[in-house]
């Protein structure tokens, strides 16, 4: 009897074994799944704020090219770099015309010499004007008839500068002066204006008149555009 039981106590035991094997068997063919109660990873928070510069940083001031004002009588660029001549003062009624780069020869005219770029060291007279009782006479020499590089623009601004100063002419009138001057002027370089002694009414209330003519006396040997303004009543 006690065989008996020991037989049986024996088969129970193998039995457990095989359920256990089999068991520790089964668990290898299972999927690796991870222990989902882990601490979680802690990310950077994301702000919404827009980027900012300091604005409290010192600003760098810019630096810009120096600003030159062309003068009418300063044909070469180096010349509109130098200060005005220092002229003595005088009492004339042209005298802020050295400013401008003229200079007033022994008759009392303001003149504005240019260097001729055909010939080496040879001066000539571009501009002059010149108070003849209460009259403004002034030209801008073409010399053997032809313009030289800028002498057109400069002699609008030249023209208009004296007009501006001794006429009574407002500023919508001064526009359609410039406006018919310049037409003259392009006229005279085309060739489409021949040399006479007539002159051309420009401005009815200040009896101005413009006229391209020849050069009767000089040395210069060309043409010139002259106006022809009355100065104002005081």
């Amino acid at each position: 009897m006690n065989i008996i039981v020991r037989l049986f106590g024996a088969i129970v035991l193998q039995v457990s074994a095989l359920a256990a094997m089999s068991s520790m068997a089964m668990s290898d063919d299972k999927p690796f799944r991870v222990n989902t109660q882990q601490t979680p990873a802690v990310y950077p928070r994301k702000t919404t704020q827009p980027f900012r510069l300091n604005t409290q940083q010192t600003p760098v001031p810019a630096v810009y090219p120096r600003k030159t004002t062309q003068r009418i009588c300063s044909l070469d660029p180096i010349e509109d770099l130098l200060p005005p001549p220092q002229t003595k003062t005088s009492n004339s009624l042209l005298s802020y015309l050295a400013e401008q780069g003229f200079t007033q020869n022994k008759e009392g005219s303001w003149v504005c010499y240019a260097n001729d770029p055909k010939k080496e060291g040879r001066y000539f007279t571009l501009f002059k004007v010149k108070q003849v009782n209460s009259r403004l006479i002034a030209s801008s020499f073409l010399d053997e008839g032809g313009l030289i590089q800028g002498q057109e623009n400069r002699s609008l601004d030249f023209f208009m500068m004296l007009i501006e100063r001794h006429t009574n002419s407002t500023k919508e009138n001064r526009q359609g002066i410039r406006r018919y001057l310049q037409a003259f002027v392009s006229l005279v370089k085309e060739g489409k204006i021949k040399p006479t002694r007539r002159g051309y009414l420009f401005d009815q209330p200040n009896r101005a008149m413009v006229l391209y003519h020849t050069l009767s006396s000089g040395n210069l040997k060309g043409t010139g555009i002259t106006i022809n303004i009355y100065l104002p009543k005081s």
